[in-house]
């Protein structure tokens, strides 16, 4: 089971408190009895009630088992792929658990953006020979459906049974259940209705494509029965309430940022707490932000904003890479950092399958932590700003909260990906990008984050690189917590916190030309038309919402980016 250590400094007794006055309150309890109290005085609030359905995922997903052999066993042989499309809490448990435990059935292959290169990048697939998952739990995602009309198109040219490489997972009663049923797809898995997205990992949407993977599916719920009973002790042994209670006092005294620090074993699990993090307590000016995959710094350098939080490896699983020789830096960062002062909290692990486990104990905590800053943890409010006004963007309306941001070009010499010729290029005003750009950084200050929102196509080595160094250079310049998310995904992830949040975060969209236009089959639009909307779209909502903006084109691969490094460098530079 999960070992979880706090080493909290001055935080500690606000801690204490915390969880005493959640053990006199019969907090534990009432958690398991679906007490709304705990969030709202209004027990008819919107999804509140209708949303616990979670608690008891790993018992309640245990009659899925047989379906999910017959399922796997039912894939002919000759299907060797295994392609998912879906968004935010309809893909990063899949994505988590093929990173951390793969298996032996189905190599997963995830397609959670609209940007068209990278629905190019997968001509290389052989759709006679794949298996498509389509998942969303309302049905209506605009993305997932434009993914689903381009691989059905593909699929129906070489097989006259499309439908048998289909594979849906949605909420009872979906249009996207309808469309299955009208196009004879091979299996319709429901979801329970009374889940939200970000607490799904433990449903179908995890459950489905873990199995099709070879996950040992009975293994991961087992664990998380185990870590729903240790949920249920009493706090001083409760490792959701303690963890919860550190989270929601830390970001009441200020230390906000939420920095992961993981064993490689478990590197990819913050790619899911994010969403998790950040969509549940991002609302009503006040938010928990969640920093993965952030560069290495001296403990001194940080501020006091961070908590960090240690995804260590123990037992079995440390012995392994010790004799495999692979020294394991995380234990080490953490207690570099304890030692300087700064708050931590160690999450000691064994086995990947204990992933059930920490997706239960994560759920728990959060929303204990939401509890505590006195949030409704299950909603959404902010999400369907930016979904509203992309629509108006594809309709071509203008977006005076987007066209009022400012912006600067730094791709005038690099060609759009899918050409082979850059285009001509323009003058560009030196003088003018470094005003707008100096302008940004001088109003990020303590306490404050950037949020590096990257409308390309993932998976390009160069380009994260380049991404990597650009978030670097951020923090040297500003001493500012940096994310990174990629356009759409992050809008289905971390893009409530951005709009409903606490007003401490500065956004840099970064974008590029995208692709010659790749056509949505059955729609009029492009997905070249549907990224640039999307990106518009939030870049209004942001605006909407007062935050600090600036869109910087990149024209193709990482020259633009290259070149935001070199002055976001020099500016500081000239400013020390």
């Amino acid at each position: 089971m999960i070992d979880v250590d706090l080493s909290l400094g001055a935080a500690a007794g606000d801690v204490e408190r915390r969880l005493q006055e959640w053990t006199e309150n019969d907090v534990v309890d009432r958690l398991w009895a679906r007490d709304v109290t705990l969030w709202s005085d209004d027990p008819a609030t919107p999804e509140l009630s209708d949303r616990l359905g979670w608690l008891d995922l790993p018992e309640t997903s245990q009659p899925l088992l047989p379906a999910l052999g017959e399922l796997r066993a039912g894939i002919p042989f000759w299907m060797t792929d295994l392609v998912l499309v879906g968004m935010g809490g309809s893909s990063l448990a899949p994505e988590v658990l093929a990173k951390t435990i793969g298996g032996g059935g189905l190599p997963l292959t995830l397609l959670d953006t609209t940007h068209p290169q990278a629905v190019q990048d997968l001509d290389w697939l052989n759709p006679a020979n794949t298996v498509f998952v389509v998942s969303s739990k309302s049905g209506t995602t605009l993305e997932t459906l434009s993914l689903f009309r381009h691989f059905w198109s593909r699929v129906q040219e070489v097989t006259d049974d499309p439908g048998s490489h289909f594979i849906a997972i949605t909420d009872p009663g979906s249009a996207l259940a309808e469309l299955a049923e009208e196009h004879g797809f091979r299996a319709i898995f429901e979801a329970p209705a009374d889940v939200g997205g970000r607490f799904s990992a433990l449903t179908p949407f995890g459950l489905v494509p873990a199995a099709l993977m070879g996950v040992d599916v009975a293994a991961l719920l087992a664990r998380g029965v185990e870590a729903m009973d240790a949920c249920k002790e009493e706090i001083s042994h409760n490792p959701g309430f303690q963890l919860g209670a550190a989270l929601g006092e830390l970001a009441r005294a200020g230390r906000d940022k939420v920095t992961f620090i993981a064993s490689e074993t478990w590197s990819s699990f913050p790619d899911w707490a994010e969403q998790l993090i950040a969509e549940s307590t991002g609302k009503d000016d006040v938010g928990i932000v969640p920093v993965a995959h952030e560069a290495a710094f001296d403990p001194e350098s940080y501020g006091a904003d961070r908590v960090f939080v240690g995804l260590l490896s123990s037992g079995e699983a440390a012995r392994a890479a010790a004799e495999w020789g692979e020294e394991d830096p995380a234990p080490g960062r953490i207690d570099a950092l304890e030692a300087a002062g700064h708050p931590v909290i160690r999450l000691r692990l064994d086995q990947p399958e204990e992933l059930g486990a920490l997706f239960l104990v994560w759920e728990v905590a959060v929303a204990m932590a939401g509890s505590a800053l006195g949030i409704h943890p299950f909603n959404q409010p902010d999400v369907q700003v930016a979904k509203e006004l992309a629509q108006r963007a594809m309709a071509g309306e203008e977006l005076s909260g987007a066209d009022d941001v400012a912006e600067i070009d730094l791709g005038w010499d690099t060609p759009p990906f899918g050409h082979s010729s850059p285009a001509v290029p323009p003058e560009p005003d030196v003088r003018a990008i470094r005003d707008d750009l100096t302008q940004f950084l001088n109003e990020i200050g303590p306490g404050d984050y950037v949020g590096v929102h990257a409308y390309l196509p993932a998976g390009y080595d160069d380009v994260e690189e380049r991404l990597a160094e650009l978030r670097f250079t951020l923090t040297e310049a500003t001493g500012a917590a940096t994310t990174l998310g990629y356009g759409p995904r992050f809008l289905h992830s971390t893009g409530q916190l951005h709009k409903g949040g606490a007003n401490n975060g500065a956004f840099l969209q970064v974008i590029d030309e995208a692709a010659a236009h790749v056509h949505v089959p059955e729609a009029s639009f492009t997905f070249r038309q549907l990224v640039r909307a999307q990106a518009r779209g939030d870049l209004g909502a942001l605006a909407g919402r007062d935050r600090r903006t600036l869109r910087v084109r990149v024209g193709s691969g990482d020259t633009g980016i290259g070149r935001l490094v070199q002055l976001i460098e020099d500016i500081h530079e000239e400013t020390r």
